[in-house]
């Protein structure tokens, strides 16, 4: 299959396609004519990889999920460690996104939005004690 077959049959766009070709996470095979020559496997590849990056896993991840997933001798616990991992990863994310939203909650509510010079938004992004104004 060409890559524009594989293209929709992953659900990854051609561009991200000869990415993960430049970088050996795919290595379709080459027709006489030079043109990429896209096996079943090949597509069953992308489309892995692409649910692997939409869960935020890192391109260095998915190539080590990827070889677990082709290595039938492994442990199910390696690849729960790598999720773990990268859960543990995404609830840190979580809490310091929650921080963000509940400092610029108070922000916001603290600014009157009118026709003032005087903003607190702006006297913390300036470093100044704008929560105690």
């Amino acid at each position: 299959m060409n890559i524009g077959e594989v293209s929709r049959a992953s659900g990854l766009p051609a561009k991200t396609i000869r990415y993960y070709e430049d970088i050996g996470l795919v290595r379709p095979a080459r027709g006489a004519n030079g043109y990429r020559d896209f096996s079943d496997q090949d597509a069953h590849k992308l489309a892995f990889l692409g649910r692997s990056r939409s869960l935020g896993f890192s391109i260095e991840e998915c190539r080590t999920l990827l070889s677990l997933y082709e290595d039938r001798d492994r442990a199910s616990a390696d690849v729960k460690a790598l999720a773990a991992e990268h859960l543990d990863r995404i609830a840190q994310k979580i809490d310091e996104l929650q921080a963000l939203k509940s400092t610029l909650e108070t922000l916001v509510t603290r600014c009157h939005g009118d026709d003032r010079p005087d903003c607190p938004i702006l006297d913390d992004l300036a470093g100044r004690d704008a929560l105690t104004a």
